[in-house]
Formats: C-alpha cells, sequence, structure tokens
C-alpha cells in the first residue's frame, strides 16, 4: 500500500513520562494551528487498593490548556497490557475523538471470554467514536494523519504517521530494547517480524517515537529515534537479520517473560476504551479470572 508520506509537515510533540508503566504518552500539534491529539494516555491505578487517579492525564490537561491547544483526538495505538487508558477523562474535560484500529473487535471478542464479560458487554468496537483500518487517514487541523496496520504484539496494533512523526506503540522499542513481546493471546513474532518490516520501510529521517522504554543497560530513558537507527541498530531487527532468525529469538525470550503486573486491570479498562466494568449494580469492579492468562 502507499501511504501518504509528507516529510514536510513537522507537529510539535510533548512527551510526559509515567514512572509506574514506563509509558510514553504524547500531544502532537499541528504545525499551522493550534488542533492536537494525545496519543497513549495513562490513568494511574494503585491495584492494591484497587484506587483510581488521574496525575498523568491532569499534566496532558494542563500542557493542553496552558497552551491553548484546541484536542480533536485521543488515540490508542492498542489495547495495552501494561497500562490503563486515560482517554475517556481527558475526553471529559477538553473533548476529541477516541479512536482505535478496528481489530479491537478481534480483542474484545478473545478476552471478553477471558473475563466472561456476557452479551452485555458489546464486541463492536463502538466504544470507540472511530476505528481505522490501514491506511486511512484523519485530520489534526491542517495535518493529515495515516494508520499503518501493524500486528505482531497484539491483533489491533497500529502506528500512526503525523507527518515526518510516527507513533509506535509497542511495535518497536528504541535500537537497544529491540521489539515487543508476542505472546500475549492473538499474538504472532512472526507477523510481528512483518509489521516491523513495513514501518522500516518509511524515510531514513521518519522520527520514530516510542510507547514505551526501560532504560536498558542503566541507560537514561529515551522514546525518540529514526527508521534508519532502527533497521541499522536495532538488536532484535536490524542489520538484516532474518524473519526466522527474529521468530526463534522472539519466542525464546518470550517463553522467559511473566504476566504485566496491570494486565488484569488493563485489558478490562481498555478494550472498553478506557472506561471501568461496573457489576449488575453499576459500581465499578474488577474481576480477576484463575489460571486464565
Amino acid at each position: 500500500m502507499n501511504y501518504p508520506v509528507d516529510m514536510s509537515v513537522k507537529p510539535e510533540v510533548e512527551a510526559f513520562f509515567d514512572e509506574q508503566t514506563n509509558t510514553i504518552s504524547y500531544v502532537v500539534k499541528d504545525p499551522e494551528s493550534q488542533s492536537c491529539a494525545v496519543i497513549d494516555s495513562v490513568m494511574d491505578i494503585d491495584y492494591a487498593a484497587g484506587r483510581i487517579s488521574y496525575e498523568g492525564a491532569d499534566k496532558i490537561i494542563s500542557y493542553i490548556e496552558d497552551n491553548n491547544l484546541k484536542l480533536e483526538w485521543i488515540i490508542e495505538t492498542h489495547v495495552h497490557a501494561d497500562h490503563l487508558s486515560g482517554a475517556p477523562y481527558i475526553q471529559e474535560k477538553l473533548g476529541g475523538k477516541i479512536g482505535i484500529g478496528d481489530k479491537i473487535m478481534i480483542v474484545q471478542e478473545t478476552f471478553g471470554k477471558v473475563f466472561n464479560e456476557g452479551t452485555k458487554f458489546q464486541r463492536d468496537g463502538s466504544q470507540f467514536d472511530a476505528l481505522f483500518k490501514d491506511g486511512d487517514t484523519y485530520n489534526v487541523g491542517n495535518m493529515t494523519v495515516f494508520a499503518m496496520y501493524t500486528p505482531g504484539h497484539t491483533p489491533a496494533c497500529m502506528v500512526h504517521v503525523y507527518g515526518n512523526r510516527a507513533f509506535t506503540g509497542d511495535t518497536l522499542f528504541m535500537p537497544d530494547g529491540g521489539s515487543a513481546r508476542a505472546d500475549f493471546p492473538g499474538g504472532d513474532a512472526s507477523i510481528l517480524y512483518d509489521s516491523i518490516q513495513k514501518v522500516l520501510t518509511l524515510p531514513d529521517e521518519m522520527g520514530l517515537f516510542m510507547c514505551h522504554d526501560y532504560g536498558p543497560g542503566g541507560r537514561d530513558i529515551a522514546w525518540e529515534t529514526t527508521v534508519r537507527e532502527e533497521r541499522e541498530r536495532n538488536i532484535h531487527v536490524g542489520g538484516g537479520i532474518s524473519k526466522e532468525e527474529f521468530v526463534k529469538m522472539r519466542e525464546k525470550r518470550d517463553a522467559t517473560l511473566g504476566m504485566p503486573k496491570l494486565i488484569i486491570p488493563s485489558l478490562q479498562v481498555n478494550m472498553r476504551a478506557g472506561n471501568m466494568p461496573t457489576d449488575e449494580d453499576g459500581n465499578q469492579m474488577l474481576k480477576v479470572p484463575v489460571n486464565a492468562l
């Protein structure tokens, strides 16, 4: 597919790092207007106490308000398994549409069964304002954005490209971080390799912005690199590593990984576009499936 890349468009990007989950959220501003988008926001949770709060989301809201920006889109690159989305909270304060890839329906079907959600839980993506297919475009002010379908980590992953900057979700990490796991239900290391190769066909100087960073080797947290740097230096796919080599490495590595600490609340909330599930009496309530993940 020929994607509408326009490297002459240079959006302004502000990053927000969440220490609890090592997540980087972004505000991306159209260079020709005050319009902006938020990508991969975080809702805070004290899981042991069952309490949620919004310190991280409030920082994003304050930044948008202080800079007199107009929020048009709240984008989820995929259904995150390691943090809860702050999208509905931000939308309530500032407006905007919540968007995700249309394969969210596969994720909802899979985890609707895991969490025994029953018939009340809609599995058609209707909790979101927009569902994107591969190559779909949308506007942030005067800037045309396009979405690339990049499954493998999950079936619903997408990379969103804003001018000369692309937001990769969990498809890629920094060059010394490699790639995301592919062993969650619906994940596939071979498909992930193909998706990464698709991203690496973008222009060499395209800026790539990560959703997570863990500071491997004790280095400072970082989240911005380029297509060229990833193609040449990424420890999992750079330098011409073959699909066979990648799949063998990825599957061996994934077999050693434990589940993310927040996977159980994250999946229940994020497949609902960031809304908390409720019990029959309307009380916010999370389930803990036993031996199901």
